[in-house]
């Protein structure tokens, strides 16, 4: 999206996430919509699904807009910004702002795969050109 990029003041929790999710994958869509994508799954109501996407509305994460008796909600933080925060956060966190770490850490917890390391080793070859 174009123009100012908003950041929720406060942090998505998990389940908010899930709504996001939906939201990011498909957007506008109604309450009831996003609910036929997660509530099976999560064993939530609409009225959960509703609650969450209120708490994203007040959070400034999704925009909701009346259309006739019901809303249509969208997001209005893109994912790929969003995953962007939530990495920087966490390397800030955890890692003392260093990704180097983060990547040893997994590397010794066996977390990685090879073909996660082949991609990360492209990555990095590629950011060296």
């Amino acid at each position: 999206m174009a123009g100012a990029k908003p950041d929720p003041g406060e942090r998505i929790s998990d389940a908010e996430h899930a709504v996001m999710e939906a939201l990011w994958r498909q957007s506008p869509r109604t309450a009831a919509e996003v609910c036929d994508e997660v509530c099976e799954q999560r064993g939530w109501s609409l009225a959960t699904v509703k609650t969450l996407l209120s708490r994203l509305v007040t959070k400034e994460a999704i925009a909701a807009e009346p259309d006739g008796r019901r809303f249509l909600y969208s997001p209005l933080v893109e994912r790929a910004e969003y995953v962007g925060g939530e990495s920087r956060r966490l390397v800030d966190r955890l890692f003392g702002g260093r990704a180097a770490p983060l990547f040893a850490h997994l590397a010794e917890q066996e977390a990685l795969s090879e073909d996660d390391i082949a991609a990360i080793e492209k990555l990095l070859k590629e950011l060296r050109k």
